[in-house]
Parts: C-alpha cells; structure tokens; sequence
C-alpha cells in the first residue's frame, strides 16, 4: 500500500465530497456524464473496466448498469465505506493507483475521473499514468479529466501542457482533447482526454 501523503489527504473533506453525491443520488440528479462518455469508448457490453479513483462509486454504478465488468478502487477509506453504503454490493476495493500493475489487467477502458490526477501525491503524476498504462488490454484506453481552472481546494494547479509532457514520458498518447464530456471543443477551463498507449509501437 501506497503511503506517500496526497494532495487529496491535505485537503481533508472525503466526508464532505462523498455526502454532496451521495445527496444528489438521492435527489435523482444526473451526475452520469462521465460513464456514459465511458460507455461509448467501450467495444461491447460486457466490456472490462477500471474506475481508478472511484471516489464514492457513481461512475463504477453506472457503467454497471450498462452491462460491463467494472472493478473500482478508491484509497480514502471514508469514500469506499460511502460508495458500499450508497450502492450496496458495490465491486471497490481500498486501494492506490500506484500500486496497480500488469497482473491487475489487462482492462478495455480505466476511467480516471473527477479530479483524481490534481489529488494526486506531488510527484507520483508519472508513476500513475504509468500504472493505468501497465494494465491496459490491446486496444486498451484511458479516459481522464479533471479542473484546469476554478480548481478544488489543495488541487495541483496541472496545466494541459504539463499534462501532456507527463503523458508522453509515461509511455501515452493522446487521442482526442476535448472540453467536456459530451466532447465540446477544448479550453482552459476543464481537461478531458481519451489516451493510448504507445508502448509496443514501432517507427515507420
């Protein structure tokens, strides 16, 4: 287990974040825009999936009900007891994305949402885009979004630049930018990013 402080354990509100969706749940609000972006980046029902970062479980929830096999993992303890109280039976397991490896694969689809990558603990950014990387299938994809402004308290302040860099010397590329996930045009304001690995490739 991953024991390095991260920036979400600085900003200490899980019960806070866990109890608002928990809340809109309960209110019947949509908050399934990421799964459903999800379900189309998907070759089939039935299709496998990792939710890194599952926070309280909407997306792993949702992506559930359209028929795949999910399996979610969330390091903050409080968020996994709220995603088993909200969804009981829910698939989250108590753990860090930087403790996945190619053994935990291989996965159609992790999905890596609601800012997760600015939660991070400085410095491991590499190291997880690496550890999504190590468990993607053939044909494999990562799906990953988060604030690039008006950014949550304790956030890293992770431009679309910077992002980038990271990516490439993780071993991904970027398929497709967008602003949104309903995929509006890219801007400053909110990241998404379907990737691919580019491990294995070979020059023309």
């Amino acid at each position: 287990m991953t024991t390095r402080r991260t920036r979400w354990q600085e900003a200490g509100n899980s019960s806070n974040y866990g109890k608002r969706f928990a809340e809109l749940v309960s209110a019947g609000e949509d908050i399934d825009g990421e799964a459903r972006l999800a379900d189309t980046l998907l070759p089939r029902r039935g299709a496998r999936v990792l939710d890194a970062g599952a926070g309280m479980g909407r997306v792993t929830a949702a992506l559930l009900r359209r028929g795949h096999d999910v399996v979610a993992i969330e390091p903050d303890e409080a968020l996994v007891r709220q995603a088993r109280e909200t969804y009981p039976g829910l698939p989250v397991a108590e753990r860090d994305i930087l403790d996945l490896g190619p053994a935990d694969g291989p996965f159609d689809l992790v999905v890596c949402v609601g800012n997760v990558m600015v939660y991070l603990a400085e410095g491991t950014e590499r190291a997880a885009l690496r550890a999504m990387r190590s468990v993607l299938g053939e044909n494999g994809r990562i799906l990953i979004g988060f604030h690039l402004q008006d950014r949550p308290p304790h956030a890293h302040a992770y431009t679309a630049a910077e992002f980038e860099t990271d990516l490439a010397a993780a071993g991904l590329r970027v398929d497709l930018r967008a602003g949104t996930y309903q995929l509006h045009p890219a801007n400053e304001a909110y990241g998404v990013w379907i990737l691919s690995s580019t491990q294995g490739e070979t020059s023309a």
